[in-house]
């Protein structure tokens, strides 16, 4: 079981630290064409959109614990129509993006600040990369079935193939056609469509023949079968608006509280990304082998397996917490040579200690629910965690100042696995082996 674990957590591993190379690479190409303008137009395009793609995120998510359960039931013709489904969903979703991209760019850019040059490029960088959302999305449908089809390694071949493709189209395109800020965003619009068409060669070449049978299109939007899918996913979509409420506002308010505070927030949420980059992976794992365990109403081995994901997540955690405590001031000397911002990290570094142990139960119990399309569960325990989330700021942020925060951001993944834990254990003590029935 451990093998199987780490068989699908260490390529999500893997996959989870390229993903934002792509962003990186485009920083790094336009940092040295002379312009601070250039770097700015990157990072609010960048950021516009990772938050319209987080947000549709279940795409992935709702796939893959419904793909690992009807592999787990073995009904192949069901495999195929998830898939089907969800990227014809992320198609219809990208159109509309297409369709509505203006009053998204105009409404985006009226709520941020930005200098009339850094607009200027930023929008002509969202004009070009929005119309790889298409692309995008449709890979989220794929990437979704091949983890439920216990397979995390063709997702993380398609995310280093992508970042190479971005690293040399944009290189050639700024360089040697001098096209600058359009140049990167025509490059990370190849790259896109370079992940998603090696997406489907992947598709054709490994799985159409072992999926034998005619799907029809009656089959694919069945009313029931759609019904599930958007129930499913409407929870992850508002789960995750919640994840993002609260990520925008620890930013947005460690800005508030000036440079230094919001360059501090900045470096210590670095060692949380990279924790969570690591128990994601697992949690990937999760998803799959809970789905796949309930297709099969196989529940010891769904009980096992959560007890074995549970030990690595607790042995993750206390390596991590000896690395942070043993290193973790000297990572950020590396991220940065002021010694104001790192004196004053100081002050808040053991809220990041505790990180590793308050947030590994949230990650993981996200992967179970994930695979067990037990999603309202996850949604539940969201909305409690984020509404005390903010209501420790607010009760204590005139006292502890940042650190009412950082406390806030704690109890609120603290909460998340308790709560998950606790829906986990009522829904299986009102109906036995009820989640084998999922």
């Amino acid at each position: 079981m451990n093998k199987k674990i780490l068989q699908l957590a260490l390529p999500s591993i893997v996959s989870n630290i390229t993903v934002p190379l792509l962003g990186l690479v485009d920083v790094a190409i336009v940092g040295h064409l002379g312009a601070a303008s250039y770097i700015g137009a990157i990072a609010v395009g960048g950021m516009l959109f990772n938050i319209i793609y987080w947000l549709f995120g279940f795409l992935r998510m709702g796939t893959s614990g419904m793909t690992s359960q009807a592999l787990g039931r073995r009904d192949l013709p069901e495999v195929t129509r998830v898939l089907l489904r969800s990227v014809g969903v992320g198609l219809f979703i990208s159109l509309a993006l297409l369709l509505l991209q203006y009053p998204i760019r105009k409404i985006a850019f009226a709520l941020l600040d930005t200098t009339a040059e850094v607009e200027h490029l930023a929008a002509l960088y969202f004009r070009i990369c929005i119309w790889g959302a298409p692309a995008v999305l449709g890979l989220y449908g794929f990437s979704g079935w091949f983890i439920g089809m216990q397979n995390s390694r063709f997702p993380m071949f398609i995310a280093i193939t992508q970042n190479i493709v971005n690293i040399v189209a944009s290189l050639i395109f700024v360089f040697v056609f001098g096209m600058k800020v359009e140049g990167v965003a025509t490059g990370t619009l190849i790259a896109q469509y370079g992940g998603f068409l090696m997406a489907v060669f992947l598709w054709l070449v490994y799985y159409r023949k072992r999926l034998k049978g005619r799907v029809g299109w009656q089959e694919i939007v069945d009313k029931v079968a759609m019904r599930r899918f958007f129930q499913v996913n409407s929870d992850i979509f508002f789960r995750t608006l919640c994840l993002v409420a609260v990520t925008t506002f620890f930013t947005s308010t460690g800005a508030r509280q000036g440079d230094t505070v919001l360059a501090v927030n900045t470096l210590l949420m670095q060692l949380f990304t990279l924790f969570s980059y690591i128990m994601d992976g697992f949690a990937y794992a999760g998803e799959a082998l809970a789905g796949r365990y309930i297709g099969a109403r196989n529940q010891s081995a769904l009980n096992r397996m959560i007890h074995l994901l549970f030990g690595w997540g607790i042995g993750l955690s206390l390596l991590f917490t000896l690395l942070y405590g043993v290193g973790g001031k000297g990572f950020l000397s590396l991220l940065t040579n002021d010694s104001a911002v790192i004196q004053e990290a100081g002050t808040y570094f053991y809220w990041v200690l505790a990180v590793p142990f308050a947030g590994f139960a949230a990650f993981l119990w996200d992967g179970i629910l994930i695979g067990a399309t037990a999603t309202r569960l996850m949604l539940y325990s969201m909305l409690v965690a984020s509404g005390t989330f903010f209501l420790i700021y607010y009760l204590f942020s005139g006292t502890m100042g940042n650190h009412a925060l950082w406390m806030a951001f704690l109890t609120y993944l603290l909460l998340r696995g308790i709560m998950q834990w606790g829906l986990w254990h009522r829904m299986r003590s009102c109906g036995g082996d009820v989640m084998v029935q999922i």
